[in-house]
C-alpha cells in the first residue's frame, strides 16, 4: 500500500526519527525533555481491553493526561517510587512502521516495540504494538496520542517502573 506522504506535512522518514528519539530519551530515563514532546492535549494511554476505541470507557493500565504525565514523572524521578528505585536499565526497539492516517496537520501510525528490562539480576522482555498520532507544531512534530499495546494486556502485570 502507498501513501502519499507529502500532503501529511510529517514524512514517514520524520515521524520515524521521532518515534526513535523518543525511545532513546525512555531508555536513557530523559524523562523531562520527553515531556516537552507531548502537545497539551495530549494522552498517553496502556489499555489493558484490545480493540477499543473508547478508552476514558475502559479499563486500562494508565490513561494520562498532561498533568498526570507530569506527576508520573516526578514520581518516577524522585526516588520515591518503589517500583523504580533503583530504575531498571532498559533498551527499546521500535520497528515495523505502518502509516494509518494522514492529514495535513497530523499522521496516524502503528509500530512493534519490544523492550528488554534489565533490574535485581533479572532481565524481562515486553513487547507492544504502539499507535502513535503525531502533530505539526510551530516548534515541529509533536506527540499528540501514543498508546501502548502491550501483547499479554489482558495477562497479570508486574510492577513497570519506567514509561513505556
Amino acid at each position: 500500500m502507498s501513501v502519499d506522504m507529502a500532503t501529511a506535512g510529517i514524512s514517514m522518514a520524520g515521524a520515524q526519527e521521532f518515534i526513535w528519539r523518543e525511545a532513546d530519551m525512555l531508555d536513557r530515563l530523559d524523562y523531562r525533555e520527553w515531556l516537552k514532546l507531548w502537545t497539551a492535549e495530549g494522552e498517553y494511554i496502556v489499555p489493558i481491553e484490545r480493540d477499543v476505541d473508547d478508552h476514558a470507557g475502559a479499563l486500562n493500565i494508565l490513561h494520562d493526561d498532561a498533568e498526570m504525565r507530569e506527576a508520573r514523572v516526578k514520581r518516577l524521578l524522585s526516588g520515591f517510587s518503589m517500583s523504580s528505585a533503583p530504575p531498571a536499565r532498559t533498551v527499546r526497539t521500535v520497528s515495523r512502521f505502518v502509516m494509518l492516517k494522514t492529514a495535513p496537520e497530523r499522521v496516524k501510525l502503528r509500530c512493534a516495540m519490544h523492550i528488554v528490562e534489565y533490574k535485581y539480576d533479572r532481565t524481562r522482555l515486553l513487547a507492544a504494538d504502539v499507535t502513535y498520532r503525531l502533530n505539526v507544531t510551530p516548534g515541529g512534530i509533536a506527540l499528540d496520542r501514543k498508546i501502548v499495546q502491550l501483547v499479554n494486556s489482558d495477562d497479570a502485570q508486574f510492577g513497570i517502573g519506567y514509561l513505556l
